[in-house]
C-alpha cells in the first residue's frame, strides 16, 4: 500500500512538470563527478580489497550501492537495491573470491517482469591483468559506463513505467565477465522477459592514441547469429534466412533509428560483431542465455588509456585517468541510453511473427497477441538491404494475421513491431527461425 500511495503522490506534482524528453536532465557534471569518484578508489580490480573502506572493490561497490540507496531516496523509495553475489574462481581468478554487483530495480506498474537493462561495469585493471595491488584508476573503462547508468538511474527514476527498468554496475568484467553472468542467471531466477540490455563500456572519450577523432558517433555492437542457437533452429536458419536478424541486431537497428530522429544525438555506426575484434564485454553472457544485448561503446578508443598501468615512456604518457575523457561525449551518449530505455520501458515487447509464403503468390504473418499492444506495424525489406525502410507496409493494424497479396515471401525478409496506445513501437522482430526476442529454448 505504501508503494502504491508513493508512485500516486509522485505522479500528482512533480512528474506533471518534467520534460517529454528525459535526457535533458543528463549533467556532464554529475558524470564527472561520479568518475571522479570511482578514480578516487585507488584500484577497483576484482582481486582488491573487500574491507578497506577507502581502497578497492569492495569499498566501490559499496558506494554504488549506496549511491542507488540515495537516489531511491529522492523518489519516494521507488528502486529496490539489491546486491546478487556470488564467490567465483577461475583462470583469471586463482583463489575462490566474492563477487557482488550493485543493482536498482525500477519497477514496472503493469509488466513488471518485462525488463529493460542499462548496465556497465564497476570493475578496473592496468596491464597486467592480474595486478591487484597498482593503481588503476578506470575512468573510462569503464568509470564512464558506471557514472552513466547511475545517471540513467537518477534522470528516469522520477517517472512510473509499465516495464521494468534495471540498473547494474557489475563486477569482475576484466578478470572473465562474471559480473554479467551473474546477473544474467539472476535474471533467469527472478523469471524476468529481457527484452534489451544496454551494455556500456568504454563510452567517455573522442579521440585515439593516433590522433584520429569521432566526436559526434557512437558505435552499438550487435551479434549476427543468436549464441544460443540449437542444431535445429541453425539448420533452419541456414535453409530460410535470419542470419543478419538475431533479436540484438534488430535491437541495434531500432536505437540507430531513434538517434537519428533526434535532433543534436550522436549518429550511431552499427557494428556487425558482437564485441570488438579478440575482446569481449558484459553483453556475452545475456547472449548466451538468449538475451537481446547491444554493446555501446566509443567511436575511436585510445589504447594507451584503457589497459595500462600509470606510467611516461618515450615521452608517452599512459593510464586510464580522468583528464583523457571527453565529459560532454560521456553526456550525449548518456542521453541516447536514456532515450532508449525511456522508450522501451513504454513500448511492448516485439511480436514473435512466423512468415508462411512457400509455393504461392502472397505471404501470410502471423503473430500471438502482445501485452501491452494497442496495434501492431508490419514491415517488409528485401533480403540483401541492411536495414528496415523508413516506413512500415501496413501500420496500425489490430489485427494478428495479415496477407501481402502478390508479394512472394522468397525475396523478402518481413517482421513486426508492437505500438502503445498513443506511444511508441517496439524495435521489430524478424519473421525468420530465431527472430523472437526470447531465449531459443522458450521457442515452443
Amino acid at each position: 500500500m505504501r508503494r502504491v500511495f508513493l508512485a500516486a503522490a509522485c505522479l500528482a506534482s512533480p512528474l506533471a512538470a518534467q520534460p517529454a524528453d528525459p535526457a535533458v536532465a543528463v549533467s556532464a557534471e554529475r558524470l564527472r563527478a561520479d568518475v571522479d569518484k570511482l578514480v578516487s578508489f585507488g584500484t577497483r580490480h576484482t582481486l582488491s580489497s573487500q574491507t578497506d573502506p577507502n581502497r578497492g572493490i569492495g569499498a566501490a561497490v559499496d558506494w554504488g550501492l549506496a549511491e542507488f540507496r540515495r537516489i531511491s531516496a529522492g523518489c519516494g523509495d521507488c528502486l529496490e537495491v539489491v546486491a546478487p553475489e556470488d564467490t567465483v574462481q577461475g583462470n583469471r581468478i586463482p583463489q575462490p573470491t566474492r563477487l557482488r554487483n550493485a543493482v536498482a530495480i525500477q519497477r514496472g506498474t503493469q509488466r513488471p517482469d518485462e525488463v529493460v537493462i542499462i548496465q556497465g561495469h564497476i570493475d578496473s585493471r592496468g596491464s597486467d591483468v592480474m595486478d591487484f595491488t597498482s593503481d588503476a584508476p578506470g575512468a573510462n573503462d569503464d568509470g564512464s559506463g558506471t557514472a552513466l547508468v547511475l545517471e540513467a538511474a537518477r534522470v528516469l527514476s522520477g517517472r512510473q513505467y509499465p516495464v521494468t527498468i534495471v540498473y547494474a554496475l557489475l563486477s569482475g568484467e576484466e578478470q572473465g565477465l562474471y559480473g554479467g553472468r551473474l546477473l544474467a542467471q539472476y535474471a533467469a531466477q527472478q523469471g524476468w522477459q529481457v527484452k534489451a540490455v544496454l551494455n556500456n563500456d568504454i563510452v567517455g572519450n573522442t579521440c585515439g592514441s593516433d590522433g584520429y577523432c569521432e566526436p559526434d558517433r557512437v558505435r552499438v555492437f550487435s551479434e549476427g547469429p543468436r549464441a544460443d542457437l540449437t542444431d535445429a533452429l541453425r539448420a533452419d536458419q541456414r535453409r530460410n534466412g535470419g542470419e543478419n536478424d538475431s533479436p540484438s541486431r534488430n535491437l541495434a537497428r531500432w536505437i540507430d533509428a531513434l538517434a537519428q530522429e533526434t535532433p543534436g544525438s550522436l549518429d550511431v555506426r552499427q557494428i556487425w560483431r558482437t564485441d570488438r575484434m579478440g575482446r569481449g564485454g558484459d553483453q556475452i553472457p545475456f547472449l548466451e542465455a538468449g538475451y537481446p544485448a547491444v554493446r555501446f561503446s566509443v567511436g575511436v578508443e585510445d589504447y594507451d588509456h584503457q589497459h595500462q598501468d600509470l606510467r611516461v615512456e618515450n615521452g608517452v604518457t599512459y593510464g586510464d585517468t580522468v583528464d583523457e575523457m571527453d565529459f560532454p561525449y560521456l553526456a550525449r551518449v548518456t542521453q541516447l541510453n536514456v532515450r532508449a530505455a525511456d522508450a522501451l520501458a513504454r513500448t511492448p515487447a516485439p511480436p514473435a511473427p512466423v512468415a508462411e509464403a512457400a509455393v504461392q503468390t502472397f505471404t501470410a504473418i502471423a503473430w500471438q497477441a502482445v501485452p501491452g499492444a494497442a496495434n501492431y506495424q508490419v514491415w517488409q525489406r528485401p533480403t540483401d538491404a541492411s536495414g528496415w525502410p523508413d516506413e512500415p507496409v501496413i501500420a496500425g493494424t489490430t489485427e494478428t494475421r495479415v496477407s501481402l497479396a502478390g508479394v512472394r515471401g522468397d525475396d523478402w525478409i518481413f517482421g513486426v513491431s508492437a505500438c502503445a496506445e498513443n506511444g511508441p513501437c517496439s524495435p521489430v522482430a524478424s519473421a525468420v527461425p530465431a527472430g523472437a526476442f526470447r531465449p531459443a529454448a522458450a521457442r515452443n
